[in-house]
């Protein structure tokens, strides 16, 4: 049985498509050298990817939806990964200008917490529309504050039916790539911490290049 969304589920949606949207916005915005084939390749990508995605939650294909969701994720993910195997690889041969390298790694720097942050909203606890399905937000690969404090407790301070949106997975993505560990929120499934694992090595690759090539300028 097909099941539109509301206008509240699908404005809940807009974080997560956009995020989207800015990480081929931030590959485009890469040299041509560290571009994994056409530098709009990426980009296109992303916005029929999403348009899709977008269209087929309106006709209440949410399966469909959130399959075709994974595939963006996936080139995302792919084109990130490559960019910055392009970026360390080309660094002996200085192929890039310092201005060209510190921007490069800022750009998939940003794109590499969105895109997990994305990851993340996407796979926890069955994804976006399965949370919108149930009453309230106990049970996930990641363990929020709210979802520890008394049921009772919650009622009182108007969280009985709390779920996380797209900035609590993007607070817990920037702190991965920052502070290298989810701080406040533990991690318990095994797919999240590999996920975690690889979004770290990402974060981490890029500050060192920013750290070398501050050094070198020192």
């Amino acid at each position: 049985m097909l099941i539109p969304e509301t206008a509240a589920q699908v404005e809940a949606r807009w974080p997560g498509w956009l995020a989207m949207l800015g990480v081929g916005g931030l590959m485009y915005a890469l040299p041509s050298a560290l571009t994994p084939g056409p530098d709009w390749l990426v980009l296109v990508l992303m916005a029929v990817l999403q348009a899709v995605t977008m269209v087929l939650h309106f006709r209440g294909r949410h399966r469909k939806a959130q399959r075709m969701s994974y595939v963006s994720l996936a080139v995302g993910t792919l084109a990130i990964v490559s960019s910055l195997g392009l970026l360390v690889s080309g660094i002996p041969s200085k192929r890039e200008t310092p201005l060209e390298l510190l921007s490069s790694a800022t750009a998939l720097w940003i794109a590499n917490v969105l895109l997990f942050a994305s990851w993340y909203w996407r796979l926890d606890a069955g994804g976006p529309y399965c949370r919108d399905l149930r009453e309230s937000h106990t049970d996930g690969a990641f363990l929020f504050p709210q979802m520890t404090l008394d049921p009772a407790l919650r009622e009182e301070m108007g969280e009985g039916e709390w779920r996380p949106g797209f900035v609590d997975y993007l607070f817990l993505a920037f702190n991965t790539s920052t502070a290298f560990s989810p701080t406040d929120v533990p991690v318990l499934s095994r797919w999240a911490k590999g996920l975690m694992m690889l979004q770290s090595s990402v974060s981490l690759s890029a500050l060192a290049i920013l750290a070398a090539r501050a050094v070198n300028i020192l």
